[in-house]
């Protein structure tokens, strides 16, 4: 019997004192405990204990028979499994452990049941399950065996298209320390931090807002060089006075739950950056505003009080996003791999490929088709449960 364990599970109502009772049985019987693993749903709990004996230990019947009769005490049922040792470490070393993410305004038992099947169908075992919402059923993580012969990117891939089907957003993560010791988000400005596209409301004011919303819509789909459709678009803004500017800042909408975002990542300790294709005008002041640690974006030349038409200095595209970001994470000490970053446009997907997690958020359709994660959730807290934080823990945190 040396070379065989044994799975012990127990279901019963949960109270105090359960697992003092059956951890001393097992320590009196000199048995070891190789594996545990506890979970309450609602008042019911399952508790499951894989054991083992020394070398040169047999006899596992009298351990079993107090364990049945503590159990009926506890008014708990009590079944068991042997299991082969050596076929239990060659499953443990040849699968990779991954957690997967659901999110939306519902995960159903039709959600589940779709996501479920598709896992199965590639050999993919479900090892736990854990809700991060209370009420309604809005996040739940699935930790995942998978077997290392998995083609893991066109799982994903199947996945995130089977979400945007079902109205949810799906991203599976290497579970690991890296995934929740993350130190350091980058975010993009317009339309990620903020609603709107500050250029285009600049426009309007000027008078040119059809002209440069062609302009944009066309830059972040990827159709027009960002640092060309820039300059264009900045030249039409020539002569808006500076008071255009602060009505806009004042009247900014920020994303639902972006200020949430940034109070609990500074809570807890993270470094916040936001890289703007903007202007520094705008970044400079919700730096200031948000306690944010860094701001960059294009400086907009503004001379005796009205917009000169021109940008000084070099201009913040993709490329030099994803520069940014790599050299805050430097000055900080932090590793690429503790790096979030958050953007919705094409001048992004640079920065997001750089990070150890590089969300799309309500992105354009290409963007979508090439980020590693995206999300459409109306509020950009809901980042926050990529990182395994529950509902309740970020309202004890937003206290």
């Amino acid at each position: 019997m040396n070379n065989k364990m044994v799975l012990i599970t127990l279901i019963g109502p949960d109270r105090p004192g359960i697992l003092a009772a059956m951890t001393g049985c097992i320590a009196a019987a000199g048995a070891r405990i190789r594996d545990i693993e506890q979970s309450v749903t609602h008042t019911l709990m399952l508790l499951s204990l894989l054991i083992d004996f020394p070398p040169g230990d047999t006899d596992q019947k009298p351990l079993l028979k107090d364990l049945l009769f503590l159990a009926k005490e506890q008014g708990l049922e009590l079944d068991f499994e042997v299991i082969d040792a050596a076929e239990y470490e060659k499953m443990q070393s040849s699968r990779y452990g991954y957690v997967l993410t659901m999110l939306g305004d519902r995960v159903d038992a039709g959600v589940l049941n779709h996501v479920a099947a598709m896992l199965a169908g590639s050999r993919i075992n479900i090892d736990r399950i854990n809700k991060l919402t209370r009420g309604q059923l809005r996040c739940v993580e699935f930790f995942l065996n998978v077997p290392d012969d998995t083609d893991l990117k066109g799982m994903t891939r199947q996945l995130l298209t089977a979400g945007g089907g079902l109205g949810v957003d799906i991203a599976i993560q290497k579970e690991n320390l890296y995934r929740r010791a993350k130190r350091l988000v980058v975010l993009d400005m317009d339309s990620t931090l903020i609603q709107i596209e500050v250029i285009d409301e600049l426009a309007r004011l000027a008078g040119v807002g059809d002209a440069v919303a062609a302009i944009t819509e066309q830059a972040m789909n990827g159709e027009l060089d960002f640092q060309q459709a820039l300059r264009e678009r900045v030249r039409l803004l020539e002569g808006l006075q500076v008071e255009a500017l602060e009505r806009v800042y004042r009247e900014l909408p920020f994303t639902p739950g972006a200020k949430t975002l940034i109070r609990i990542l500074r809570r807890l300790g993270f470094r916040t950056a936001v890289i703007s294709g903007g202007f520094d005008f705008f970044t400079n002041r919700l730096k200031a505003e948000l306690g944010l640690d860094y701001a960059y974006a294009n400086a907009l030349e503004i001379a005796d009080g009205h917009v000169t038409g021109q940008v000084c200095g070099a201009i913040v595209d993709g490329r030099r996003k994803a520069d940014l970001l790599v050299e805050i994470a430097e000055r900080e000490g932090i590793a690429l791999s503790q790096v979030i970053a958050i953007g919705d446009g094409a001048n992004d997907l640079p920065m997001l490929g750089r990070a150890g997690l590089g969300i799309a958020f309500n992105a354009k359709a290409r963007v979508r088709e090439q980020a590693d994660y995206h999300i459409n959730q109306r509020s950009l807290d809901s980042i926050l449960y990529l990182l395994g934080i529950a509902e309740w823990e970020i309202a004890e945190l937003d206290r």
